[in-house]
Order: structure tokens, then C-alpha cells, then sequence
């Protein structure tokens, strides 16, 4: 007998137990406890979120193409410079040498060009004279004052003669091509001379110097040359970000975004996407691969004029590679109507509550693989839920537009989340609470 009431006690604890938290959820009745929100009309804009690195707009690499050792750099990383200012001045020795070669093969080929033109001479006038005694010989010939013998040594004669002024005339074409081949090897080691003086390209800012006076460079020539130094227009800055295949669609030319660089705290500037990559990168191991687009965003100058000021007018505020994240709006509407998102589900199941087992109330809806979802609200009407269809727009972190389906001040589910998405069905009924009630700790 004892036993037996000890059993049936446990069994009315865990009974009462199993209530309590049954009523923690609903109330008597069975209503559900959910919080409510109207359809009403808000301003929406929709954004791409991404982070990337603070970069000039434009930014050249100066590399020496002459190899040598560094005998001057008249400024320092940070130094403002204008176009045509001397960088870098590398060891001329090797390169005037080089040129004093090229500058003697150049006067030796002159010379065999003028001694070809001699022997051109020279030739031209053997054969003039072989010509006019193969002729004279001729008649000769024909008198029979001479054999035969002796003419055919006076035409083997003249025939020599016109071919050494064959010869002597490809000598001259020869010659030439050399002094031509002699004048270009001389052109390129003056040019490889004047290479070794390195001057700025445009007016900007030294933004990286990796090299010292005595450090020894590697020419350009046949590889990639020594960095010896970057010159930045830092008037001028962007973001360089990577955004991800989803939402690279949405961004255009001309977007406007706002930019806050962990440099600057509580602050935002302006920025306008200037480029987008048609070619995708693909990052990380072949099976976790993450697609994104380079996007480029420069940054307003007017947006920062005021730091710029604090800063002061020789210096820019931003620095390349500083981080930054960029929030690019790519759609904005005015007074659209719009929901909560959380009060935004998706259904393949709009059976009412009736018609679903406890089981599938506890572990929510079952979806058909064969059915499309439809995106859906739950409108609130006298303590129970309608299930109604509607289309969407777009969306910001909080709202989305509704383009159909529902009317200004159509009163909506908001919450909680799970109930929304899962467990809800047309024809339940519901209690509305506020949200600091509905999520309240015990």
C-alpha cells in the first residue's frame, strides 16, 4: 500500500510539473502567446555589408630597370613630391660604360661603311674600264686581230669585274645595317644611362619606401625589378572590399555607401562605388570555397574636409591599409508599406491546427519536397490567426516591403520567431502579450 501512494504522488508531482510549464507557454485555454505589430508605411533601404582595406586611387611603383647600387634618395616615406622631382639615382658606372661601347661600335661601323662605299668605287670604276675593253675587243674579234683565246680572257675579265660590283654593293647594303644595329645598341645603352636617374611620375606622396641609399637593386630588364619605393595621390582614397556572389547582383556604378574606418570612431564618411571585377576570386580549399567580387568605393573628400583640417593640409587622415567597413545602399524607397521581417514565414503546409497531430505541433511543420513555399504573414483577428499570402521587396535590418497582400493597418505576428516560422498554423488561437512580457525570465 505504501508503495502504491508513493507512486501515485510522484505521478501527481510530475503531473503538476508538466502543467506548470504547459501554462508557462499558453494560457488555459490553449492560446499562444505572440506579440503583434501593423502593417504601416516606413522608409526602407536596402544595403550590402563588407569589410576590406583603405588604399589610394592611384598609386605608382617605382622600380629601377637598370641594375646597381643606390647612390641617392632625396626624400623620405611621408615627403611630398611633385612631378619631375628626382627619386632615386642608381649607380651610372656599368651603364656608361655599356654606352662608351656601344658609342665605339657605332664609329667602327660608320668607318666600314665608308670603306665599303670606297671599295664600291673602286669597283665601279674597274668595271667601267673592263667594260670598254670587252667592247673594243669585240670589234677586235670580229677583224680577226685577236683569237679567240684572247677574248675569252678579256670577257672573263669583265665579267669579274661586274660581279665585284655586285659584291661591293651588298658590302655598302651590309655595312649599313650595321651602323643602323650599332646606332640602336647605342640609343638603348643611353637610354639604360638615363634610367639610372628616376624621376616622379605625377605629384603625390611617398606612401612606401622599402629601400636605402648603398642597398643594391635588380633591373626590370628580364624580371620583375626591385620596389624601391610607391608614390600615392592620398588626396584621393577608396575601400577596396570583397563582396560575396550573392550580393554582388545588387551593386552598381554610382551606388553611394557609407564607410566607418576603425581609426575613427563614431564616425561615417561617403563613399560611391566606382568599380566592380567581371571575374570572381575564389578563396580557401577547394571544398569550403567562398566566391567574391572585388568592389572598390572611393571615399568623398568632402566628407572628411573637417579631419582633413585637424589633421592638417599636408596630411591626409587615412592611411593605406587601414580597415574599414562599407555599407553600400543599393535601394532606398520612400513611405512603402512594410512589416517587421520576423512577421515574414514561409509555408508549404496551410492546413489548420485542427488537422495537425500534437507531434507535429511540438516539432513543427513537415515540409513536401514536392510543394514551392510561399512566403506568407499571420494576420491577428479576434484572439486566433489567418494565414495569408503576400509578396515582398525589398528589405533593410529591421523592415521589408510588402507589394501585396496586405493593407495599412492589417494587424500582424511578430513573434516570437520560432512560433512564427514553425509552429504557427491558421486557426490558432493566440493571446497578445508585449515583447518584455513574452520574453521575460522566470
Amino acid at each position: 500500500m505504501k508503495r502504491k501512494t508513493i507512486f501515485w504522488i510522484v505521478g501527481i508531482i510530475v503531473l503538476f510539473v508538466i502543467i506548470a510549464k504547459v501554462v508557462s507557454v499558453s494560457r488555459a485555454d490553449g492560446a499562444l502567446r505572440v506579440t503583434v505589430a501593423k502593417a504601416g508605411t516606413s522608409d526602407i533601404v536596402e544595403t550590402v555589408v563588407a569589410n576590406g582595406k583603405i588604399q589610394p586611387e592611384t598609386e605608382v611603383i617605382i622600380s629601377s630597370e637598370v641594375s646597381g647600387k643606390i647612390l641617392e634618395l632625396p626624400f623620405k616615406e611621408g615627403a611630398r613630391v611633385k612631378k619631375g622631382d628626382l627619386l632615386v639615382r642608381i649607380n651610372p658606372d656599368l651603364a656608361q660604360a655599356a654606352s662608351d661601347r656601344a658609342e665605339a661600335a657605332m664609329n667602327n661601323a660608320r668607318a666600314n661603311r665608308a670603306t665599303s662605299d670606297a671599295r664600291l668605287l673602286q669597283a665601279e670604276a674597274q668595271f667601267r674600264n673592263s667594260e670598254l675593253i670587252y667592247k673594243r675587243n669585240q670589234n677586235l674579234l670580229k677583224e680577226g686581230a685577236i683569237s679567240q683565246a684572247e677574248f675569252d680572257n678579256v670577257r672573263a675579265t669583265f665579267e669579274s669585274a661586274e660581279a665585284e660590283v655586285l659584291a661591293a654593293r651588298e658590302s655598302v647594303k651590309a655595312a649599313g645595317f650595321t651602323v643602323q644595329s650599332s646606332q640602336a645598341s647605342l640609343k638603348e645603352a643611353r637610354d639604360s644611362y638615363n634610367r639610372t636617374t628616376i624621376y616622379a611620375p605625377m605629384d603625390g606622396v611617398i606612401s612606401r619606401l622599402s629601400m636605402e641609399v648603398g642597398e643594391q637593386v635588380v633591373g626590370a630588364m628580364q624580371m620583375t625589378g626591385t620596389e624601391i619605393m610607391r608614390v600615392a595621390n592620398l588626396d584621393v582614397m577608396e575601400v577596396l572590399t570583397d563582396v560575396n556572389e550573392s550580393d554582388i547582383v545588387r551593386i552598381g556604378f554610382g551606388d553611394t555607401s557609407e564607410v566607418e574606418v576603425d581609426a575613427y570612431l563614431n564616425r561615417t564618411f561617403k563613399g560611391v562605388v566606382t568599380e566592380i571585377a567581371n571575374s570572381a576570386k575564389s578563396t580557401g580549399a577547394s571544398a569550403d570555397q567562398v566566391t567574391s567580387f572585388e568592389v572598390k568605393i572611393r571615399i568623398i573628400p568632402e566628407s572628411y574636409s573637417d579631419v582633413n583640417q585637424k589633421a592638417g593640409s599636408d596630411l591626409s587622415p587615412f592611411r593605406p591599409g587601414m580597415n574599414a567597413t562599407v555599407e553600400i545602399i543599393t535601394a532606398r524607397k520612400i513611405g512603402v508599406l512594410s512589416v517587421p521581417i520576423e512577421s515574414i514565414t514561409a509555408r508549404t503546409d496551410t492546413s489548420t491546427a485542427k488537422e495537425r497531430s500534437a507531434v507535429d505541433r511540438v516539432m513543427g511543420e513537415e515540409k513536401d519536397a514536392n510543394s514551392e513555399p510561399i512566403t506568407c504573414v499571420f494576420i491577428h483577428n479576434a484572439g486566433s490567426v489567418t494565414l495569408r499570402a503576400v509578396t515582398t521587396g525589398i528589405q533593410d535590418d529591421a523592415r521589408i516591403e510588402i507589394l501585396s497582400g496586405l493593407q495599412e493597418g492589417d494587424e500582424i505576428v511578430s513573434g516570437p520567431f520560432d512560433l512564427v516560422s514553425q509552429k504557427l498554423m491558421p486557426g490558432d488561437k493566440v493571446e497578445v502579450v508585449g515583447s518584455e512580457e513574452l520574453y521575460k525570465k522566470d
